[in-house]
């Protein structure tokens, strides 16, 4: 049993302590969206396919129909391309020689890494060629003096971060997808996920590239310092940039040392004011060790409690209560050097809080099998919206003050239209449940739904976008644009900078071969 220490109105007693299923019955995204229309673009021969064999071997050219269902079929089952060819090159001279030829021959395709995205953007729409990374996936090396990991792109994330916990370093990026994303996608999207309060964005920590070009020219930035202030930052281009101007091979991270220390807290609040109180005091009071301030409501546990079917955090002491009535909950990491200095400054914390009522409940981790039990309510929200058929997700940045307005508009708007309700099997909508990133106005809106339903999509879009944009917001805090969100960019872009950005793509792809009907 997870015996977590409670945290109470007095004093704070002692130390502060799935596999993916991929099928053919997912609807073909050219069905689902025959307003788009597949481009001018060359056909795959065979001529091509024993090009490629020559390039990488057989073993690394998958054709089979049934296997490359995982390519052609997104992680939200939603699209599903028809690529009939799948390359998987070891090398970034195979890179080279692959998208050479596509570049000569006008053949689109679609670069992949661990096809973890949720917005339709790492699979084919039509014909494209998958070309995965995943056969990319060595340490290249590590500077144990300054921390700076070179490796390539096809490394998952969590194989990346083991390596670096060795040597007494930690990644500065942590998913939920952690286990199965590449370190090259992530940068492609510019993830921002759990911890972006404490180390900031991959535009930080990025410190080089390798990167094929779409002509299959490779742009080589691998070696660059921290500091360097001779001509454009190259490398900029390809953070976010989905592969659409390349395709990244290489890595190179500057990475923090890993903290001695981890502590985790667990609360319940009563209002959203509550939690940007509690924010608000994590900052001031905890300041060098928060590490991550994450925020989740009542629906989105009791999805979790669905999908996990054990005894929430703050249930334990009722085991006839699934998920207290809280309407809001807090997860708080603090990490650093010191446990005891840590462990002191987040025990005065949750006094503090606890006894002035700004927090109504809480539990603290008493030991690393807690940390990672209390982190799974949490991280467990995404699998879990998936549950009930399929889920609407829109990531998005808002400013603090109105950012779970959102999902309370969402659900009125949806209440309003007859769509929403949780018992009513006939209903499309379950519900909509809110969670994210309190410390970098990151809120995740998730629709869940029995099935995807366009009568739901046509009132979520392009109202929520509007929405977003009426309040200062952006459309993707972290997600990208991909299929789903590109016909929306202007929600958030002027159109001085569409233009910037559809000059840059036509320079660098006036093919249009990567990465086609996405993005822009």
């Amino acid at each position: 049993m997870l015996m977590l220490q409670r945290v109470s109105k007095a004093r704070v007693a002692g130390p502060v302590g799935a596999l993916l299923r991929w099928s053919s019955t997912v609807r073909l995204t050219a069905e689902s969206y025959p307003q788009v229309k597949r481009l001018d673009f060359g056909q795959i021969t065979p001529q091509t396919v024993d090009f490629f064999k020559s390039v990488v071997g057989e073993s690394a050219v998958v054709t089979d129909q049934d296997d490359l269902l995982f390519y052609n079929e997104d992680q939200m089952r939603k699209y599903r391309g028809q690529s009939s060819l799948c390359v998987k090159p070891k090398t970034t001279q195979q890179v080279s020689e692959i998208v050479k030829y596509c570049h000569e021959h006008k053949l689109a395709l679609v670069p992949q890494g661990g096809n973890t995205g949720l917005v339709g953007g790492s699979v084919p729409v039509f014909d494209e060629i998958v070309l995965s990374l995943s056969g990319m996936n060595k340490i290249r090396s590590f500077d144990h003096t300054s921390g700076i990991l070179k490796a390539d792109a096809g490394l998952i994330l969590e194989n990346a971060d083991n390596f670096l916990a060795e040597n007494g370093y930690i990644f500065p990026l942590d998913l939920g997808a952690k286990g199965s994303c590449h370190i090259g996608g992530n940068v492609a999207a510019n993830a921002g996920g759990l911890r972006l309060l404490r180390y900031g964005s991959l535009h930080g920590s990025v410190l080089g590239l390798e990167v094929v070009l779409p002509d299959g020219t490779i742009y080589d930035s691998m070696n660059a310092l921290r500091k360097d202030n001779t001509g454009y930052d190259l490398k900029q281009l390809f953070i976010g940039s989905e592969g659409t101007l390349g395709v990244i091979t290489g890595v190179s991270i500057l990475c923090p040392a890993r903290p001695k220390a981890v502590n985790i807290a667990f609360l319940g609040l009563e209002s959203y004011e509550a939690v940007q109180n509690t924010f608000k005091r994590a900052r001031s009071e905890l300041c060098e060790v928060l590490s991550a301030f994450e925020f989740m409501d009542r629906q989105s546990q009791w999805q979790a409690k669905r999908f996990l079917k054990t005894s929430h955090p703050l249930a334990q002491d009722d085991p006839d209560v699934d998920v207290p009535e809280y309407p809001f909950y807090v997860l708080i990491e603090t990490s650093g050097s010191c446990k005891e200095h840590d462990d002191a400054k987040l025990e005065t914390f949750l006094e503090s809080i606890m006894e002035d009522g700004t927090v109504a409940d809480g539990v603290v981790s008493q030991d690393e099998s807690q940390l990672k039990t209390l982190w799974t309510w949490r991280e467990g929200i995404s699998e879990a919206s998936n549950m009930d058929g399929g889920v609407y997700k829109y990531d998005v940045s808002l400013p603090l003050p109105v950012m779970y307005d959102l999902i309370e508009v969402l659900r009125a708007r949806l209440d309003e239209h007859g769509l929403r309700s949780i018992s009513d099997a006939s209903k499309p909508v379950v519900d909509v449940v809110g969670y994210g990133h309190i410390g970098d106005g990151n809120v995740h809106v998730n629709v869940i739904v029995r099935e995807y339903n366009k009568t739901v999509e046509k009132c979520l879009e392009p109202y929520v976008y509007q929405w977003i944009s009426d309040h200062h917001g952006s459309i993707s805090a972290e997600h990208g644009l991909g299929f789903q969100k590109k016909n929306y960019i202007g929600y958030s872009k002027s159109e001085v900078e569409i233009a910037l950005m559809k000059d840059i793509k036509s320079k660098f792809d006036p093919q249009g071969i990567m990465n086609p009907y996405k993005y822009l």
